[in-house]
């Protein structure tokens, strides 16, 4: 006898009037405990598991944990391995002289320390102007401040410089939360990934501070062009004379964004993501297919005036935020697509996008970032036709019997 069969059995005889009326409130409980959630939702997104929204933040959370302390470490280490040679300056140069930690570059602890302090303020702005935008559009729609922020507060910092000035942080994720979330409901129905929209905001609004070489290691007098600026003006061969090999842009170790440079810490946290089923293969496949067929096409065509054509695909795979946008940015279940077969399509359209920008629009040598916003656009339309087509193949089907 189920549990379920026990109680209705038993139910005659507990309810009001029956031999066992004492015991009434004890079954109550035990009904409401067993067979009743504790809360309802009431507003999208629906809970369809025991995994709620809670539990999906901290899991994304932990995921990109190995992307973030990897960042302080790659950070600290670029910008020591800069004061060696033009020497230190700023306020963190000068706390850390004062703690006594040093510039040490082969020092995994002076490098961590070194970029905790570029990430830290970074990182608080976002929280409290984007906690205060949170706060101010859920107490007038009167209901409670979502988890959402706190991924869309993390994953925004790490796409960020680590130069960039903290006014352009809260002008970025004001514009993120607000124009990319908070106008169209909150959490679960923006079809515009917020953190991307802040970055995307400021990468046309103030494009000198968001792909100028200086920024990517703020040491005074330091300029140096990141592996995706160096293959689009001299080929991708030219990485090796500038002391870029595969593996460094693989384990990490070059110029960019705080978190999304090591293509090893992304996979750890997608590994993580799949496990938990957070993040959706299909996703991930259909972008990965994608970026590797258009990129084998342009290296079969070949150009004698662009040299992004000769990129392979293993090196779009390790370079540029494309690591960390497959596995934060496509991934993300409320901007992409929500059938299975959308979700293949979307991917791909995706990685097909991340390549064209690259290497056709010389103007944009990142592309991953507008790849991804160009595919939470066509995202709605896309399950619309997939849906449709179903529509259309049972109808023929159901004909035919």
């Amino acid at each position: 006898m189920g549990l379920r069969q026990f109680f209705e059995r038993i139910e005659p005889k507990v309810q009001k009037g029956g031999p066992w009326e004492a015991y009434f409130p004890i079954y109550e409980m035990f009904e409401s405990l067993i067979f009743s959630p504790s809360t309802v939702t009431h507003a999208a997104p629906h809970a369809r598991s025991h995994v709620d929204m809670k539990r999906i933040m901290i899991f994304v959370v932990l995921a990109v944990a190995p992307c973030t302390l990897f960042g302080f470490y790659n950070v600290g280490l670029q910008v020591n391995s800069a004061i060696e040679l033009y020497g230190a300056s700023g306020w963190r140069s000068s706390l850390i002289s004062a703690l006594g930690i040093g510039f040490d570059a082969t020092s995994l602890f002076a490098n961590a320390v070194h970029g905790f302090l570029y990430f830290l303020p970074i990182y608080l702005t976002t929280l409290v102007v984007g906690g205060i935008w949170e706060v101010l559009f859920a107490t007038v729609r009167r209901h409670e401040v979502n988890e959402g922020f706190a991924v869309t507060s993390i994953l925004y910092t790490l796409i960020m410089p680590p130069d960039v000035p903290l006014w352009q942080v809260a002008l970025g994720i004001s514009f993120g939360v607000v124009i990319g979330k908070e106008v169209f409901g909150g959490t679960g129905k923006n079809f515009l990934n917020p953190a991307l929209t802040g970055r995307a905001f400021l990468y046309f609004a103030y494009p000198a501070y968001m792909s100028g070489n200086e920024i990517w290691t703020p040491v005074d007098g330091f300029s140096g062009a990141t592996a995706l600026a160096v293959s689009a003006s001299d080929g991708h061969e030219a990485l090796g004379e500038a002391g870029i090999t595969w593996l460094d842009a693989f384990y990490g170790t070059i110029q960019g964004c705080i978190g999304e440079t090591s293509t090893v810490a992304c996979l750890i946290g997608l590994a993580f993501l799949l496990l938990t089923k957070i993040g959706n293969y299909r996703m991930v496949l259909g972008c990965l297919i994608g970026m590797i067929a258009l990129s084998s096409l342009l290296n079969w065509v070949g150009s004698d005036s662009n040299p992004m054509f000769a990129m392979p695909w293993y090196w779009h795979l390790v370079i540029g935020g494309y690591a960390f946008g497959l596995v934060f940015m496509v991934t993300e279940p409320v901007s992409g697509a929500h059938t299975n077969l959308g979700r293949y399509i979307y991917g791909a359209l995706i990685g097909v996008m991340v390549v064209l920008i690259r290497v056709i629009n010389p103007a944009f040598p990142e592309g991953m970032m507008l790849a991804i916003l160009f595919g939470n656009v066509f995202a709605p339309l896309i399950d619309h036709f997939v849906v449709q087509a179903n529509i259309r193949w049972r109808a023929r089907r159901y004909a035919a019997v």
